[in-house]
């Protein structure tokens, strides 16, 4: 309420913390749309990656997720002209190549 006793209506236009809170509900809202466009739906709960997806976690070339395929590195599913590789099958590979760290003694 003023000094008159009226009510008086809060808008972006005469209250800053409306601007405030629509902006910060702008911002919410695309960093919403951003994590909704980098999440793919999963198929049976499983998450799928192509070869493009794949060759940037892992930081690698796509020739190199050839070479892998090849060599029998990576296991991958090939639908049609698709290659597509589970995301479970990808983290066990992984987790099978983990070397744990360790110290030689004379080198301390």
């Amino acid at each position: 309420m003023n000094d008159n006793g009226n009510i008086r209506l809060l808008t972006p236009e005469n209250d800053i913390r409306v601007r405030a809170f629509l902006s910060s509900l702008e911002d919410l809202s695309e960093k919403v749309e951003k994590i909704r466009g980098a999440n793919k739906p999963s198929l049976d709960g499983e998450r799928y990656y192509t070869d493009k997806e794949l060759a940037v976690k892992l930081k690698v070339s796509r020739r190199s997720l050839q070479d892998y395929r090849n060599n029998g590195i990576l296991p991958y599913i090939q639908v049609g002209g698709r290659i597509l590789y589970r995301a479970s099958d990808i983290e066990r590979t992984l987790m099978d190549g983990y070397k744990e760290a360790y110290r030689l003694k004379g080198n301390m």
